[in-house]
């Protein structure tokens, strides 16, 4: 790896015949109530890059990229635009310099079409609009930069790539120069993610700035030509030449110290079958959610379903948890069935779940962290909260977890220190011995650091014997650790492979529906 800068550094350094500099920040400072989330941070985008903003959750790059785009203002510090000192007060005010950004959540009107979204919002429309002209202009800012798309498509009706190429023509229409792309590749299957890559590298080829906001690891080093690391709100190192970036030295500079995240496998043969679904079925209002689903789990083995968000695992997860009451089909936990039994059944015959849904199903938020850990514990109506006081302590500081004592409120946690409460709870095990684990998106929201802890647990659970079902729209997540990877789409399971020997490509299309995979 080739850095241009080194830990506890705090300005980028350019060789001479660097591209001239497109947008600076100098000192910037950004509070919040008791947070200080940008603290004298430097960055700087050239003409025709690619430079990323890395950092775990709440390190500070987004709140970076807002007031670069007019969205927040800083309390401290200078803004320049092509060397010229500049304010921001809003994001209208950013566009006017050439500067927008495309947010992780999409901005758009589903009713209305590509052309009306994109042109939404624009001051220089006349009151009545000329529709072909106004495709015609919309469809020639996409084919300039290589970002197909059909003006006269109904947004609701496009995929969530094609939507975000929406958000992208639409930056670009208004007049974008430098784009600030927000975890970009969070919603997207992996054909979605390469073809992003190919339409950034297609502006920056025109003279385009992107600032690609991320915290994955392996994209990063793949997509910038140079990235800066934030950590707590400050730079700790940048990285300069493309394809030098390392990733355990970015890891490492994102959490100050080494980062294992290889990929692990069950080390032990698997044992039983713990789960077994056979011909699961869910109809909600009339829609076939889940179709004829069937596959098992076995003690000792983790098996992976990945799948977009919004095909069916969420409702798999809640069927086999007991929350939800398949319309045919049956499911066993150990031998016993559980179908229709209900949730508290579940639990008795060994089930831990990790839902998606953490402070609407996983915990309740008027709650304190000790009354949330003992929520599957103990259904005696006195519970001696006492006694279990230390054992909070304990996970408290085993997960990391950013409170101030076990009676913190759950509703004052951020959400990856909520997802921590959640696993130290399930992982801990409770009042009946856990045979089962269904965990969905464990790691969503936690820093790389976190995530390392999080496969350790599992890992670990895996080797003491667990059957383990991870469900989670995270690839690298179930390619990682999965002894056997399921696909999910529209409801129903479309591939099966080892995990060992898991092709990402098809997987991916899969996942995309491409493909129907011997299930």
């Amino acid at each position: 790896m080739t850095s241009s800068a080194h830990e506890g550094a705090q300005g980028p350094h350019h060789a001479s015949g660097a591209a001239p500099v497109a947008l600076e920040a100098i000192g910037i400072v950004k509070r919040f109530p008791g947070v200080l989330a940008n603290d004298d941070v430097n960055f700087d985008i050239q003409t025709g890059e690619v430079h990323t903003l890395l950092g775990e959750n709440g390190a500070g790059k987004s709140t970076l990229a807002s007031m670069l785009c007019g969205l927040y203002q800083p309390d401290a510090g200078r803004i320049l635009r092509n060397g010229v000192p500049i304010e921001l007060p809003s994001p209208r005010a950013g566009l006017q310099h050439g500067i927008a950004m495309v947010h992780q959540h999409f901005r758009l009107v589903d009713r209305f079409t590509v052309a009306e979204n994109v042109v939404l919002g624009s001051r220089d429309l006349s009151f009545k609009l000329n529709r072909r002209e106004l495709n015609d202009a919309v469809a020639a800012v996409a084919d300039t930069y290589g970002l197909p798309v059909d003006p006269t498509a109904t947004v609701g009706d496009l995929s969530v790539g094609q939507r975000q190429r929406v958000e992208i023509v639409k930056a670009l229409y208004q007049g974008a120069e430098i784009l600030l792309l927000d975890e970009p590749t969070a919603v997207l299957v992996p054909a979605e993610v390469e073809k992003l890559f190919e339409n950034v590298h297609a502006m920056t080829q025109t003279g385009k700035s992107v600032v690609f906001i991320s915290h994955k690891l392996g994209e990063v080093a793949r997509i910038s030509d140079r990235v800066t690391v934030l950590r707590n709100g400050c730079v700790t190192g940048h990285v300069a030449s493309k394809g030098q970036a390392d990733a355990k030295e970015l890891a490492r500079l994102m959490v100050g110290r080494d980062i294992d995240l290889a990929a692990q496998r069950a080390s032990h043969p698997i044992g039983h079958e713990v789960l077994q679904i056979r011909d699961v079925n869910l109809t909600m209002n009339g829609v076939n959610v889940l179709s004829n689903i069937s596959f098992n789990v076995h003690e000792g083995e983790m098996v992976g379903i990945a799948g977009v968000a919004g095909n069916g695992q969420r409702e798999l997860a809640d069927v086999i948890a007991g929350l939800l009451s398949p319309t045919s089909g049956t499911i066993s936990i150990g031998g016993a069935m559980s179908t229709d039994r209900g949730p508290i059944a579940a639990r008795e015959l060994g089930l831990a779940y990790v839902p998606e849904d953490r402070l609407g199903v996983g915990l309740v938020p008027s709650m304190s962290i000790l009354d949330n850990l003992l929520l599957t514990r103990d259904r005696n109506i006195v519970v001696d909260r006492a006694s279990v006081m230390p054992e909070a302590t304990r996970l408290i500081d085993e997960f990391e977890i950013k409170a101030n004592g076990p009676e913190h409120m759950a509703r004052k946690l951020s959400g990856g220190n909520a997802q921590k409460v959640l696993l130290a709870r399930e992982l801990s095990g409770g009042r009946t011995a856990t045979k089962l684990l269904v965990v969905c998106s464990p790691t969503r929201g936690l820093d790389v650091g976190a995530i390392e802890t999080v496969r350790r647990l599992l890992d670990d659970a895996r080797s003491a014997g667990q059957a383990i079902l991870l469900i989670s729209e995270d690839l690298d997540e179930i390619m990682s650790l999965a002894d056997r990877v399921l696909v999910i789409y529209r409801g129903a399971i479309v591939h099966e492979t080892p995990g060992e020997t898991a092709s990402l490509e098809k997987v991916g299309a899969a996942m995309a529906g491409l493909t129907q995979g011997s299930a």
